[in-house]
């Protein structure tokens, strides 16, 4: 055997990062399977490899036995004691059976074998390598679009972004630099499979992380995060110190914070509203930019009934019912929306109008002035 199979190990192992000792486990494997096939010979034999030397060795282990049964299982006791007097009836004997051209031989079949083994030790260290980046950002090139997908290049492996997964409101060209969600990582015959997304909230949540150092350290916290892919999302924050702002700092100076996230996902809109364990103020929050006149809540059903001046009706519902619908998914609140008339009407405000004292207005207007 040559020692350049050797030297190919080595190189794989410091530059694919494939273990040695599975490389060698596949080279013995080789080299048995090759033995058996070529020269029909007992099945229990095992393979000594000399890496300094590149020689290698095959043994045939046999049971030493008094009556012989099976030549090429068994020994003779009295054939086994000429070769060392020790042995004992029932020990095993090692004999060396390496034929003359044995190497040629397995030379070709080990070829075939270990580098099907490097084919999925490869695989094995891509899945590992790719299985951390769950739920986690990753830049990749778009390499190909088909009515199915669209095959995103991450570096050494091509991932998947399905039909559904899309944005509606994007294009996909091929050799553009994208942002992709990675949502689920496959170990399959056919090697890793990597599936991602731009419509996942998570994407959502890993670009403010990115780009809002006090989430990245955890000083400012996100609670929540509820999107309609290419064209408005929710997004709720809390910062345990009562000093910080949350909301101010997710939006960042003049905008710039938030600006950059809405660049990225194609002028997506985007509300950042502040979190708060009270519901009545929670869900106020949620429904910004629309102002809230009073919030009844249900705590047994999870309801809440809001009520809003009669002009912010619309605002507080929005297009297609769009906002009620995201602050209610944020929350996890149901939400059920009336304007101040229609609550007079059936006895929910009463006529002088009532004001929630527990409201308070939002810190920040979340994006009406920058985004609409």
């Amino acid at each position: 055997m040559s020692s350049e199979l050797f030297d190919a190990i080595q190189y794989l192992e410091k530059e694919k990062g494939i273990n040695k000792e599975v490389l060698m486990e596949a080279l013995e494997a080789a080299l048995i399977s090759a033995y058996k096939k070529n020269f029909k010979s007992a099945t229990n034999v095992r393979v000594d490899i000399n890496e300094q030397t590149g020689s290698m060795h095959v043994f045939s282990r046999k049971e030493i036995v008094e009556e012989v049964e099976d030549s090429q299982q068994q020994i003779d006791w009295e054939e086994a004691k000429q070769i060392n007097p020790n042995y004992e009836i029932g020990d095993v004997i090692e004999l060396e059976v390496t034929p003359r051209d044995f190497g040629r031989i397995a030379a070709q079949a080990a070829k075939q074998v270990v580098t099907q083994r490097v084919r999925e030790a490869e695989r094995g260290v891509i899945f590992n390598e790719y299985i951390d980046r769950e739920e986690d950002i990753m830049n990749g090139i778009i390499q190909r679009v088909d009515p199915r997908f669209v095959y995103v290049n991450l570096g050494k492996v091509e991932a998947k972004l399905p039909e559904g997964e899309k944005m509606p409101t994007e294009v996909y060209n091929v050799h553009d630099r994208i942002k992709v969600f990675v949502t689920k990582v496959e170990n399959t015959n056919k090697g890793p499979q990597i599936f991602v997304s731009r419509s996942h909230p998570g994407l959502l949540k890993r670009l403010f992380e990115i780009e809002v150092p006090e989430i990245y350290e955890g000083i400012v916290e996100i609670r929540s995060v509820a999107r309609e892919a290419g064209d408005r999302s929710k997004i709720s924050v809390h910062a345990p110190n009562p000093e910080i702002d949350p909301v101010g700092s997710c939006v960042g100076q003049r905008g710039q914070r938030v600006q950059t996230i809405v660049d990225e996902l194609k002028g997506e809109k985007i509300d950042i509203v502040e979190w708060s364990d009270d519901p009545v103020v929670y869900v106020s929050n949620a429904l910004s930019p629309s102002k809230v006149v009073k919030v009844l809540v249900n705590e047994e059903e999870q309801a809440t009934t809001v009520i809003v001046p009669d002009n912010q009706l619309s605002l507080a519902i929005g297009k297609r019912g769009q906002n009620a619908r995201l602050a209610a998914r944020l929350t996890g609140w149901k939400i059920d929306i009336k304007s101040e008339s229609e609550a007079k009407k059936v006895g929910l405000l009463a006529e002088e109008k009532e004001v929630n004292d527990q409201l308070e207005e939002p810190l920040f207007d979340t994006g009406e002035d920058l985004f609409d």
